[in-house]
């Protein structure tokens, strides 16, 4: 049975969907007003591999993951550029999409944005008015009182009480509790702005993921996923809102992956070790990355260095050999054989990628040994590996195309080698000649040059291949 760490019970518990084979999950997503970071890519891989491992589960899963396409920081960065937000926010979405398709993260089924909801926001914040747990301001705002709601800070584990005590939190005379959180922000003077019974403005932040929750997969629904620092405000303000509104309970599992650190410190701009997906997919291969981030367990933290994606590449790259020079055999997975029944038992043990991964490299090391005494079942053994593997998304590429450097599909061109490949092969093919007349000095020195360049060459009684460094 799959279990999963629900972070409102704050322990393991038996996953049982609202309906019997249907998942419905919703997963908090990116404020496109910049490039997704490192941060972001865990998120996008993290729910990636949860909605993959639930649909090879057999459940029909329902994914949303939003865009906020307004707030502050859109307003402010497409203000200092001097362009409509508009065409800000969607510069940036592209980016994310591009971004997200090279980590090979599979699209969500619904991907909301905050401006087309804002007519539902204005519904909800309505119902919270004349709920009573909702107040508008005599400044055009609107509050969310969280007096009114008992049950607040469960989430993050505070009482009201606590709470008031221990966070900053910034005066406003319009507030009638240091606490509440605004669902309406009145218009500023060259804002965009939205009408609303309260004058014009924009929906604050929290209540947009409650208004497309609730609307694409109803009032209470199984999984609501993000980062772990959305744990609070974030997720204890929408369950404030949505069961504020609906008067029934919202989500039944709540999923939160960790942090990424970098050199082992919090990632920040200020310390200069802030990284974007595409300043990181300029030095290592996205598959690497998908790799490196599957390799910890979700809610653990991740620690990004040189050394680490230097690391996950040579794992990498020992899977990928495993599978050089085999005919696969594709076949569906026999989830009552060894290796399958390990692989799920890891992961239905709250997705545990680090265990799942194991399993791969047991499977690699037997298809390797058994490639000379038993090729019939290293061939059998590959196709396994490959099956399993593709239920985390990797190992989609040939072995040819990983360990030769070509870093999607679309750079391998099977009918013209590339000038480089050739220049490659020509070189090899020079060294076994010289081999041949026992020159051993220029096959030597064929071998370091191509060494200088990246590129380690690999004997056998089946000749000799190659692959980049």
């Amino acid at each position: 049975m799959l279990t999963v760490y629900n972070s409102l019970a704050r322990q393991k518990q038996g996953f049982t969907p609202l309906e019997p084979g249907q998942v419905r999950m919703y997963v908090c997503g990116m404020t496109v007003y910049d490039y997704c970071h490192l941060g972001h890519a865990r998120v996008l891989v993290v729910f990636d591999m949860i909605s993959r491992w639930l649909r090879a589960s057999g459940y029909a899963v329902t994914y949303v993951r939003n865009i906020t396409d307004i707030d502050d920081k859109i307003i402010k960065r497409a203000q200092e550029n001097g362009e409509p937000f508009t065409a800000l926010t969607q510069r940036f979405i592209d980016a994310m999409h591009a971004d997200s398709a090279a980590l090979g993260v599979l699209p969500p089924d619904h991907e909301p944005r905050a401006t087309e909801y804002v007519g539902r926001m204005l519904d909800m914040i309505q119902s919270l008015i004349d709920r009573g747990h909702a107040y508008a301001a005599d400044n055009g705002d609107v509050y969310y009182a969280v007096e009114t709601f008992p049950t607040y800070g469960r989430l993050s584990g505070k009482s009201l009480e606590d709470l008031r005590a221990g966070e900053r939190v910034e005066v406003d005379p319009h507030k009638r509790d240091p606490m509440d959180f605004v669902l309406w922000k009145a218009a500023k003077l060259g804002e965009p702005a939205w009408p609303s019974p309260w004058g014009p403005g924009r929906p604050g932040w929290h209540i947009e993921c409650s208004a497309m929750g609730s609307h694409l997969l109803g009032p209470h629904f199984d999984i609501h996923g993000g980062g772990q620092d959305l744990q609070f405000p974030h997720h204890e303000n929408e369950i404030a809102q949505s069961e504020g509104a609906h008067g029934c309970k919202f989500v039944n599992y709540w999923l939160h992956n960790g942090f990424v650190r970098v050199d082992d410190e919090k990632m920040s701009k200020s310390l200069g070790n802030f990284f974007t997906i595409r300043e990181v997919l300029e030095r290592y291969d996205a598959e690497v990355v998908r790799f490196f981030i599957l390799r910890a367990h979700y809610r653990s933290p991740l620690n990004y260095s040189d050394q680490h994606l230097d690391d996950a590449k040579a794992a990498l790259t020992r899977l990928y050999t495993a599978l050089r020079g085999i005919e696969e055999v594709e076949s569906p997975i026999d989830w009552s054989t060894p290796h399958a029944i390990r692989f799920k038992a890891a992961m239905d043990d709250d997705f545990n990628t680090p265990e799942a991964l194991a399993v791969l490299f047991d499977l690699a090391g037997e298809a390797n040994r058994a490639r000379h005494a038993d090729p019939v079942q290293s061939t059998f053994l590959a196709g396994r590996l490959r099956a399993l593997a593709a239920v985390l998304g990797l190992l989609d590429r040939s072995a040819e195309d990983f360990l030769r450097g070509r870093r999607t599909a679309r750079d391998a061109d099977d009918t013209e080698p590339s000038h480089v490949d050739t220049r490659i092969e020509t070189l090899i093919q020079e060294r076994l000649v010289a081999r041949r007349r026992k020159d051993f000095k220029r096959a030597d020195a064929i071998r370091d040059e191509l060494m200088a360049a990246g590129i380690l060459l690999e004997d056998s009684p089946q000749g000799t291949s190659w692959r980049r460094e």
